[in-house]
């Protein structure tokens, strides 16, 4: 790789036009978030499994890295049937991770150094273990009873998944998504049955302050926030604009941000309208792909049902079968310009449930796609691993991962035992590590200037010494072929900085002429000649208005003041 980086300074953007009823935290602005799956991330103690003590360890690598915000997926105490996401106590971290004075001690360790934290709430259901269900299940009418979500009788069912039979009392407990997961009670917008409450209800209202609870339990102990698992989920029945869900978070949120100002909220959700609406500070373009057709996101990264397929990849960042950038920006400019001055619409690299890049996107692929995740709107996300290049891999499911198993297995820190996850021995590692001769790995990767560690290192510096590239900058595309492969956009912030990302993902060299949407755009010209870039992948050249991007490439450009 061949790279350039130069710097203007930072300042502080300003605030967005409009603003819901409670500010977005300032911090957010110059964010950049680093997801830690907890049980692959590092193991301190030897026994297989990531823990917290062994995030703590590895501060210093994500300060270095440049990611200043973490979002840890479920650390609470759970049976684990669904990794976590069958919660057993919101209020106690899982004895495989620790204990809440490690937890205490990592929002600590973290905010030394600039570090905020956000931890991953599951509001929806919870384990079929939990105390609350234990008392819910119990024929004796008590306080939990209308906890969760039951029928009038043990032999009927609902149209969700249900199971009849398991308890004391003569009803069915309906099922959000495993056997294990009993739906908690938020009500029904749209009742056909009578045993179905109102969002309103008492008892609604009594789950609504239940996670109140929670959420005021951890912010207090020092969590900056928290991500929220099928936010949209929450009340049944709800129409496609989700008014009664919108109106429950609207009512938790309220109260937790009046509380804690500063504490941020990242829906999934996947419809950012609404999620602002409801509260909330960012929204995920979640990677969506149902019989063979996907979202704009699923176009851009992952358009092949086979998460190992290369050669039948149709995404934009697929050098041989990509297309234009039209796919992705057909359905994420008209959800960006809806709602870009409520809140941050945001890309992901991946995540714990999506596959990972690698090996279908080979490493100079996934290096032009990070360049444009790292310098769009929104607060990007970089899930562990990606920033090496770790590989999805077919493996047996864990914990109910069944095909997210293989992108979540440990991470790989250098070329010794286990790749440095762990001192256990091979067969006690809660997933196995990769075995290749060249799996990639941090401590290499930091050893050679033009890995892909190494690059990402530079976009996320290059992120945070520009105002034009902070999350709530403006945006606006210079060119977007409908038949080409560039993709050129301007970033500016209120102090008058001006960027231009441009990128080639194709084989072939690609000529852009920006004579024109340059300069209504910017309000500078577009003819100068030699304009060289700050950050460079690639080879590029710009000459009276036209720039000519090699295949390949990657650049970012300042435009004269």
């Amino acid at each position: 790789m061949t790279q350039q980086h130069s710097t203007i300074g930072e300042g502080d953007e300003s605030p967005e036009s409009e603003r819901s009823s409670f500010p977005h935290p300032a911090w957010l602005q110059t964010a950049v978030f680093y997801e830690i799956y907890p049980q692959s991330f590092y193991d301190s103690n030897g026994d297989g499994i990531g823990d917290l003590q062994g995030i703590i360890e590895k501060l210093d690598y994500i300060s270095a890295l440049g990611c200043n915000a973490l979002w840890i997926n479920p650390c609470f105490d759970s049976p684990f049937k669904d990794a976590g996401y069958d919660v057993r106590d919101y209020r106690r971290v899982a004895s495989r991770y620790g204990t809440n004075g490690d937890l205490v001690r990592l929002f600590q360790e973290s905010h030394r150094r600039g570090i905020h934290v956000l931890l991953d709430l599951v509001p929806g259901h919870t384990s079929e273990e939990h105390t609350w269900f234990e008392r819910s299940k119990q024929a004796e009418h008590n306080p939990y009873s209308d906890r969760y979500i039951w029928t009038d009788s043990a032999f009927h069912g609902y149209t969700m998944p249900f199971v009849g039979g398991e308890s004391d009392r003569d009803a069915t407990y309906i099922l959000n998504f495993f056997k294990c997961q009993p739906a908690l009670n938020f009500g029904f917008a749209k009742r056909d049955r009578p045993w179905q409450q109102t969002p309103d209800s008492p008892a609604a209202r009594r789950t609504q302050d239940a996670m109140i609870d929670v959420m005021r339990f951890w912010l207090g102990q020092g969590c900056d926030g928290f991500r929220v698992d099928m936010a949209n989920s929450l009340v049944k029945n709800d129409g496609d604009d989700k008014p009664e869900t919108i109106r429950a978070w609207q009512h938790m949120l309220g109260a937790v941000k009046t509380e804690f100002p500063e504490s941020a909220f990242v829906s999934e959700w996947g419809v950012p309208a609404q999620s602002f609406e409801a509260g909330f500070d960012i929204d995920f373009y979640l990677d969506w792909r149902w019989d063979g057709k996907g979202n704009g996101y699923n176009l851009l990264l992952r358009d092949v049902d086979d998460a190992l397929d290369s050669r039948h990849d149709h995404s934009y960042f697929n050098a041989r079968g990509g297309g234009s950038i039209h796919g992705f920006l057909d359905q994420y400019l008209p959800q960006y310009e809806e709602s870009k001055s409520k809140g941050y619409f945001s890309l992901i690299t991946g995540n714990h449930d999506t596959p990972r890049l690698a090996p279908r996107l080979d490493q100079r692929e996934r290096a032009i796609a990070y360049g444009m995740i790292m310098t769009m709107p929104g607060v990007p996300f970089l899930y562990y691993g990606d920033e090496i290049g770790m590989r999805y891999r077919t493996l047996p499911t864990k914990e109910g991962g069944y095909a997210r198993t293989g992108s979540r297995t440990p991470m790989q820190w250098d070329g010794g035992r286990n790749l440095g996850f762990s001192s256990a021995p091979g067969n006690r590692l809660y997933l196995p590590v990769e075995r290749t001769p060249d799996a990639p790995n941090v401590t290499e990767q930091l050893a050679d200037e033009h890995s892909l560690l190494r690059w990402m290192g530079l976009l996320v510096s290059t992120r945070h010494d520009h105002e034009a590239l902070r999350a709530g900058s403006a945006f606006h595309t210079l060119a977007a072929p409908e038949h080409g492969r560039a993709f050129v956009y301007l970033r500016g912030s209120d102090s008058g900085e001006r960027l231009v990302v441009a990128m080639n993902p194709g084989l072939h060299e690609e000529k852009i002429d920006l004579s024109v949407s340059f300069d209504d755009a910017t309000g500078y010209h577009a003819n100068e000649d030699g304009r060289a870039p700050l950050l460079l992948l690639g080879c590029q050249s710009w000459h009276r208005g036209e720039l000519t991007m090699g295949p390949q490439s990657f650049a970012v450009f300042a435009v004269d003041r």
